[in-house]
C-alpha cells in the first residue's frame, strides 16, 4: 500500500498545471467553480495582505494610513460608525443596528469632545433606526474618506461593504443575510 502523501509544495504546483490546463481551454467558468466564491475572496485577501498598509488608529482617535502623514478625515460619528463595524469583524446587518446602540454610543461618547449628550443620543437614534437612510449616508462618508486617500482596490478593504449571504430556512425558504463588513485583515489595524 502507497502511503505517500505529497508536499504543500508539490500540491501547488498541481494545481498551477491544472489551472493552466483549464485557462488555455478557455474555461474558466470550470475554475471559479472548482475555486469557489469564498476561497476566491480569501485569495484576495491574502494577495492584497502584502501591499495593504496598517490602519493606525491614535489614543486620541485619529486614523493613519500606513504612516502618520495620511491621515484620514473623518467626524467623530463616522469615527464611531467605523469603528462599531471594525470591532465585528463577522459584520452587522443595518436592520439589526440597533441592537449595537449602547455600544455605538459608548464609542461616540469616547471618540467626541460634544458635551451635549442628548444631541448625541438623537444622532444614534436615527443611525440606528431601520427606516432611516443616515446609516447609509455615514457609510457613504466613510468610503470618501478612503477613496481620497487610496485607489478603489485598496480602498475596498478599508471601507464598510457588504457581503450577502445565503441562509436556507426549513425547506422552501431561502434568505439572504445582508451583512456589513470591514474586509481589512484585523493584523492589519493598531489600536
Amino acid at each position: 500500500m502507497d502511503d505517500y502523501q505529497p508536499t504543500d509544495e508539490e500540491l501547488a504546483t498541481s494545481l498551477k498545471t491544472l489551472v493552466g490546463q483549464l485557462r488555455q481551454r478557455g474555461r474558466t467558468d470550470l475554475l471559479l467553480h472548482a475555486i469557489g466564491s469564498a476561497t476566491l475572496e480569501e485569495l484576495r485577501v491574502e494577495a492584497a495582505r502584502y501591499s495593504l498598509k496598517p490602519l493606525i488608529i491614535t489614543k486620541d482617535f485619529r486614523f493613519f494610513i500606513g504612516n502618520e502623514t495620511r491621515e484620514v478625515q473623518m467626524s467623530p460619528i463616522h469615527k464611531s460608525v467605523y469603528l462599531l463595524f471594525l470591532h465585528h469583524p463577522e459584520g452587522i446587518e443595518f436592520k439589526r443596528l440597533s441592537e449595537y446602540r449602547q455600544e455605538l454610543m459608548d464609542t461616540y461618547l469616547k471618540v467626541s469632545n460634544r458635551l451635549d449628550v442628548d444631541k448625541m443620543e438623537e444622532t444614534i437614534d436615527r443611525l440606528t433606526n431601520p427606516l432611516d437612510n443616515a446609516i447609509n449616508e455615514k457609510c457613504s462618508r466613510i468610503k470618501a474618506a478612503f477613496y481620497e486617500l487610496l485607489d478603489e482596490y485598496a480602498a475596498s478593504y478599508y471601507i464598510i461593504s457588504s457581503r450577502v449571504s445565503r441562509v436556507v430556512a426549513g425547506t422552501s425558504h431561502i434568505w439572504y443575510r445582508r451583512l456589513k463588513v470591514i474586509n481589512l485583515p484585523r493584523e492589519l489595524v493598531i489600536e
